[in-house]
């Protein structure tokens, strides 16, 4: 059944887009304000300083006068600068003006301001505002003269100057951020573009290795984790073309042998069945001939079962095995085929060499090796098995003085359905696994095999197995 795709709801590079546009955002707003609203303080915490310095100055000038007057007061104002503020009240203790300097005409009368009803009861006071283009201070402080609040001083300043400079500041601040995020979002646009072309890239490459097209490559850009994908795609599609060819080959191949020995069994067949005066022996000769090819399908087909399993990875139990118990028994069972062929099998077998194996992957092991040098022996020749043992590893070998092996072939000769003399090979019942399969044991068990030209004038597997140590089953 067709798997429903999942449709895309989300854009990658919308997604990124957005996600940076709020980012930016955020901090144009940042900029906008912080700046702003620290500059702001520092202008309050400033003219704090300022006017409470200077009204404590007139203050404590005031509080000479043991009683208020227009004239005492007038007479200390004169000598205190009051020209840098917009306006100086001095009042007695009933908030009655006695110096005003904005409006001399306001004398006598009486201010009802906040600050100077709040100074009167003996409070210093500063307040502050900002409305964008001023900034609006009031301070005022009470006059006190032998304890007793005998009036109270009041200024208060209107600076434009200095909210216009804040002003001036946010507006470029505003410029600037405004810039630079446009150029940031198309930076980033351009970007998200070239990220997402490589992903669309990528996808469109999976499709077409999902459609089978194998040899389908990417090239790599860059050095991020896009390239790092792109990379472990292109051995990801390039291990599955080898496997697809492995598979090919390995069903092109498995299906010749499987039609070799079911063609000649068809053929003998028909010859008993179109043939109406074949004689007994004759006819007995086709059925073991018939027999001969069943047993050797039986083979092969047992042969590809074990392949499947290995490929398919199936847990097998793992245990001590002594290589010298399994290799003295299969030979046992390999000497009606030694005499048959005029071989005598010599065997050098140390003690105690015991590795992590499963037995009956270890006797197919051995098996094959050992057969191998028997059928592909010359008369009279002879089968060498050696095992023996160092610090860590398990060494078994196995020679003959048989025909060898090219040199050529020897790279190949544990590929499936390898053979190197094909007629040789089929008339001795081989099929071309028996290594593969060995290989394949030899390695699910952590070992190595390699080949090379014997001395006694054939060829020589060496297998190397890890030497078990207790401390695994422990």
């Amino acid at each position: 059944m067709d798997r429903e795709k999942r449709k895309i709801k989300y854009s990658v590079r919308l997604t990124f887009v957005t996600i940076f546009f709020l980012f930016i955002a955020l901090s144009i707003g940042l900029l906008n304000t912080y700046p702003t609203i620290s500059s702001r303080d520092i202008v309050f915490a400033n003219k704090r300083e300022t006017m409470l310095s200077q009204i404590s100055v007139m203050s404590s000038s005031l509080s000479a006068l043991e009683n208020l007057s227009v004239e005492g007061v007038h007479q200390v104002m004169e000598l205190v600068d009051v020209y840098e503020f917009d306006r100086v009240i001095v009042t007695d203790a009933d908030s009655q003006i006695l110096y005003d300097s904005a409006d001399r005409r306001s004398i006598t009368s009486r201010v009802l301001f906040a600050e100077v009803l709040d100074a009167l009861e003996g409070n210093v006071v500063f307040h502050s505002d900002y409305d964008g283009d001023a900034f609006l201070s009031r301070a005022a402080c009470p006059v006190v003269s032998y304890g007793r609040t005998i009036g109270c001083v009041y200024l208060s300043q209107n600076d434009s100057q200095q909210a216009q400079l804040i002003g001036e500041i946010q507006t470029r601040l505003r410029n600037i951020s405004i810039v630079g995020g446009v150029v940031t979002l198309a930076i980033i646009v351009l970007f998200t573009n070239a990220l997402t072309r490589r992903i669309r890239e990528l996808a469109g490459a999976v499709r077409n290795v999902r459609e089978g097209g194998y040899g389908y490559r990417i090239r790599p850009e860059g050095r991020d984790e896009v390239t790092a994908l792109a990379e472990e795609f292109n051995d990801m599609s390039q291990h599955l073309q080898d496997t697809d060819e492995l598979r090919r080959r390995f069903v092109s191949d498995a299906s010749h042998e499987l039609r070799t020995p079911l063609a000649s069994i068809r053929l003998l067949s028909d010859s008993i069945v179109q043939s109406d005066n074949m004689d007994e022996e004759t006819m007995r000769e086709f059925v073991t001939d018939i027999g001969s090819e069943a047993e050797r399908l039986q083979r092969l087909t047992e042969k590809l079962m074990m392949l499947t399993r290995m490929d398919a990875d199936v847990e097998i139990a793992i245990a001590p095995v002594d290589i010298k118990k399994v290799a003295e028994s299969t030979i046992h069972l390999l000497e009606p085929l030694a005499d048959e062929r005029q071989v005598s099998i010599e065997m050098e077998l140390s003690e105690d060499c015991i590795i992590s194996a499963n037995e009956d992957s270890l006797y197919q092991i051995v098996f094959n090796l050992a057969e191998n040098a028997i059928k592909y022996n010359v008369k009279g020749g002879t089968v060498f098995i050696g095992l023996d043992k160092s610090e860590d590893l398990v060494k078994l070998w196995v020679e003959d003085s048989g025909i060898g092996i090219p040199k050529e072939d020897l790279e190949n000769i544990f590929s499936r359905f390898y053979r190197v003399d094909k007629a040789r090979s089929r008339e001795a019942g081989g099929s071309g696994l028996g290594l593969s399969i060995v290989h394949d044991a030899v390695e699910s068990f952590g070992g190595e095999i390699y080949v090379e030209p014997s001395e006694m004038g054939g060829s020589c597997f060496t297998v190397l197995f890890p030497l078990w140590e207790e401390a695994q089953y422990e």
